[in-house]
C-alpha cells in the first residue's frame, strides 16, 4: 500500500478506540457525508481500511502479545522477572484493555469496509475495472477482520452494514459456521476482481489474488480445526468427518491456485527477512537465479520507500537482537548503531531442540540470537563488537556473516569484535529470538519503532499448508505432499523427509517444519488450537520449565504456560456484555472475570505514547 496516499480516517465507527500512537499522526478526519465525491476520495477511505492492519492494537504491537506466546516462544529476558497478569502471561480477562482493543478495532475495520461498499457505485467518473478491484480489496479485508474475530473469539457479532459505532453494537452473536460461509463466500468471490501478484509488480502490501487464495487455505484449515478445539472446551460440534476432509481438499486446492502464480522460495531462509528489514519487497533470487516473490502479504509500515503519513510497527524491537539503545546519539549511525530491540520474545528449548533433532543450523541461528550487541568503550559509544553464544561464531561465518555487520575475530576474553562467551550453548537454552533484525533498517532507528512490515503470508506457508491437506485428504502423504515439505526442508539445507511415513508419522512432520519455519511469525497459536494440542503442549512446557536447569529463567516463567482449556477462545470484552446489547454470557471459562467494568476512554492510556508496550514491564 506504499503506492497509495494515505489518509487516515475517523469514520464516525470508533477511530476513537484506536492507538494513542497512530492518532498522533496528524490524521485527515472526515465522514460518508463529505466523502467519496471522486476516485481519489475512494482510494483514501480503501486505503483507510487497510490501515486497520497496522494500529498498534493488531499487527503494529499489542496482537503481537496477545498470541505470541505458545510453546516455542514465551516473554523473556535478562532482569525481567515473571509477570503474574496481562496480555503477554496467557491470563488476559475481560478486563484486558489489549482484548478490548483487539475487538473494536477489527469492527472498526469491519464497518470501514461497509462504509465504502455501501458508498463505492456512487462514485462518479471512476473506472469500472478500478471500481471492482476496491470492492474486491474491501471484500477480502472485511472478510480477512472477520476471520480473525471467530479465530480469537469464536461466535461473534455479525453484521454488513454500517453503524455509527463499531462498539456496544447491540446485536446478538452468531453462530461461527455462518460467518465462515461468509468468510469464505467473500474471499472466493473477491479473487475474481483483484490484481494478480505480477500484475502489482509482487509488491506485498496490497491484496492480490495470490493473497485472496492463500488466506482462503488458511482459513479451510483452521474451520476442520474446530471440532477439536470446542471438544477441549466442552462446546457442541455437529461438523461431520466427511466435512472436515472436504475442508482440507478446499485448502489443498486454494493453496495449489497460488503455486501457479510467480511465487517461489528464496535461495536461502534469511534472505526473505532481510528483505522485510530493509524495507525491501521481493527483490531475493530463488536457487536458479530468478526473483523469488516469496512474500505474498504484509501489513504496511512507515519506512524508506514511502513519504505518506505512516504509522509504525514494533515487530523489529519485540523480535530482534539485543543491544543497546543509541537511538538519542544523531552522530553514531551504521555498525555503530544496528538499532535497539527490547527482544521482549525468548524461544523454549522445545524450539532449540527441534533444530537440533534436524541438523537444522541455519533457520537455528537466525531465529533464536547467536549473539548479542556489545560496546567495549561503555555506556552511550557505539557497539563495535557481537559476543556470539559459545560455539555460534563459526557457523554463523558459513551462513550470512557476509550479509550482516561483522567487527572482525578476536578471541574469547576481548571486550570487543565478534568474539565468543564462556556460555556453553548447550547449557542456556533460553535466548532471545531474532527473527526481525533491525540492523537492515535504513538509518536512523528509533529505539521504539520500525519500518520493518509484518509477513502475513509467505510462500513456504503455501507448501506447507499444501503437505498437510494432503496428507489428512488421503490418509498419508501422496507425492505432492512430499514435494511440498521436502522444497521447504531443502531450502533450509536439511535433508529430505524418509519415504513411505504413515499418516500420523507425516502429520508430525509438518507440525514440527511449521514450527523451525514459521516461528515467531504468529500462526504458532492458531496452529496449535487447530490440531487440538494447544493445552496439551503449553501444560508440557511447565513441568519443563520448572525442572530444566538450562532453562535460564526456569520457575519465572512457568506461569507463562500453565494455562486452563478456555484459553483456546479469548474473552469477549466485558464491556459488550455489560451494555444493552443481546451478548448475555461469555466464552467458556471467561465468566468468573465478569465483575471487572471496562472503561473504554481508558483503555488506549495504559501504553504510555511514544514508548509502547515496555511501559508496562
Amino acid at each position: 500500500m506504499k503506492t497509495i496516499k494515505i489518509i487516515i480516517i475517523s469514520l464516525l465507527v470508533g477511530l476513537n478506540l484506536t492507538s494513542c500512537d497512530f492518532l498522533e499522526k496528524d490524521p485527515t478526519y472526515t465522514t460518508p457525508e463529505n466523502f467519496f465525491k471522486n476516485e481519489a476520495d475512494a482510494t483514501s477511505w480503501l486505503t483507510g481500511t487497510y490501515a486497520i492492519l497496522g494500529q498498534s492494537s493488531f499487527y503494529g504491537n499489542e496482537f503481537l502479545y496477545l498470541v505470541g506466546g505458545d510453546d516455542l516462544g514465551h516473554y523473556g529476558g535478562a532482569n525481567r522477572g515473571p509477570n503474574k497478569s496481562g496480555l503477554i502471561c496467557n491470563n488476559a480477562n475481560t478486563s484486558d484493555p489489549a482484548v478490548a482493543a483487539l475487538w473494536y478495532t477489527l469492527y472498526s475495520g469491519i464497518n470501514r469496509a461497509n462504509i465504502f461498499l455501501e458508498n463505492i457505485d456512487a462514485v462518479p467518473d471512476m473506472n469500472d475495472d478500478t471500481r471492482k478491484q476496491y470492492k474486491a480489496e474491501a471484500r477480502f479485508l472485511r472478510a480477512f477482520y472477520y476471520f480473525t474475530l471467530v479465530e480469537c473469539w469464536g461466535d461473534v457479532p455479525f453484521k454488513t452494514n454500517s453503524t455509527e459505532d463499531a462498539y456496544n453494537l447491540a446485536i446478538p452473536r452468531t453462530d461461527k459456521q455462518t460467518i465462515y460461509d461468509f468468510i469464505i463466500r467473500e474471499m472466493y468471490g473477491s479473487a475474481e476482481d483483484l490484481k494478480s501478484a505480477q500484475d502489482l509488480n509482487y509488491l506485498p502490501g496490497r491484496v492480490s489474488k495470490s493473497a485472496a487464495w492463500g488466506m482462503l487455505a488458511r482459513v479451510y484449515m483452521f474451520r476442520a480445526g474446530e471440532p477439536k478445539r470446542d471438544k477441549e472446551v466442552g462446546l457442541a460440534n455437529s461438523t461431520t468427518s466427511a466435512e472436515i476432509t472436504e475442508y482440507f481438499k478446499k485448502a489443498s486446492y486454494y493453496a495449489q491456485l497460488v503455486r501457479n502464480e510467480g511465487h517461489s522460495l528464496t535461495a536461502k531462509y534469511w534472505d526473505f527477512f532481510i528483505d522485510i528489514c530493509s524495507d525491501k519487497y521481493n527483490t531475493a533470487l530463488n536457487k536458479d537465479g530468478a526473483k523469488a516473490n516469496e512474500s505474498i502479504w504484509e501489513v504496511e509500515f512507515a519506512g524508506n520507500r514511502s513519504t505518506d503519513v505512516r504509522a509504525e510497527g514494533r515487530i523489529g524491537n519485540i523480535i530482534g537482537i539485543q543491544g543497546k539503545d543509541l537511538s538519542s546519539k544523531a552522530s553514531i549511525t551504521g555498525k555503530g548503531d544496528p538499532g535497539y530491540a527490547y527482544a521482549f520474545i525468548w524461544n523454549t528449548p522445545k524450539l532449540l531442540e527441534l533444530y537440533e533433532a534436524n541438523d537444522d543450523i541455519d533457520r537455528c541461528n537466525w531465529n533464536i540470537a547467536p549473539f548479542t550487541y556489545t560496546q567495549s568503550a561503555g555506556e552511550g559509544t557505539p557497539v563495535d563488537g557481537r559476543e556470539f553464544v559459545k560455539g555460534k561464531r563459526d557457523e554463523v561465518e558459513q551462513q550470512y556473516w557476509d550479509k550482516s555487520f561483522s567487527y572482525g575475530k578476536t578471541e574469547p576474553g576481548s571486550t570487543y569484535g565478534d568474539r565468543e562467551s564462556k556460555n556453553d550453548a548447550n547449557k542456556n537454552r533460553n535466548r532471545a529470538a531474532a527473527k526481525y533484525r533491525r540492523e537492515y533498517e535504513a538509518d536512523k532507528k528509533s529505539k521504539n519503532d520500525t519500518s520493518i512490515n509484518f509477513p502475513l503470508l509467505r510462500y513456504s506457508d503455501i507448501l506447507l499448508m499444501i503437505a498437510e491437506a494432503e496428507n489428512e485428504v488421503n490418509h498419508g502423504p501422496n507425492d505432492l505432499a512430499y514435494e511440498c515439505i521436502n522444497a521447504v526442508r531443502e531450502r533450509a539445507g536439511i535433508k529430505k523427509l524418509a519415504a513411505n511415513l504413515d499418516e500420523e508419522s507425516f502429520r508430525k512432520a509438518i507440525k514440527d517444519e511449521r514450527a523451525m519455519e514459521l516461528c515467531f511469525e504468529y500462526t504458532r497459536r492458531f496452529d496449535l488450537i487447530r490440531w487440538g494440542d494447544y493445552y496439551k503442549l503449553m501444560q508440557e512446557q511447565v513441568d519443563k520449565a520448572q525442572a530444566d536447569e538450562s532453562w535460564k529463567f526456569g520457575i519465572n516463567v512457568y506461569t507463562y504456560f500453565n494455562i486452563p482449556k478456555s484459553y483456546n477462545y479469548f474473552p469477549i470484552p466485558a464491556n459488550e456484555i455489560e451494555s444493552k446489547g443481546d451478548i448475555k454470557t461469555n466464552n467458556p471459562g471467561k465468566e468468573k472475570n465478569l465483575h471487572h467494568r471496562l472503561v473504554i476512554e481508558t483503555c488506549f492510556t495504559c501504553v504510555v505514547p511514544g514508548r509502547g508496550m515496555d511501559s508496562l514491564f
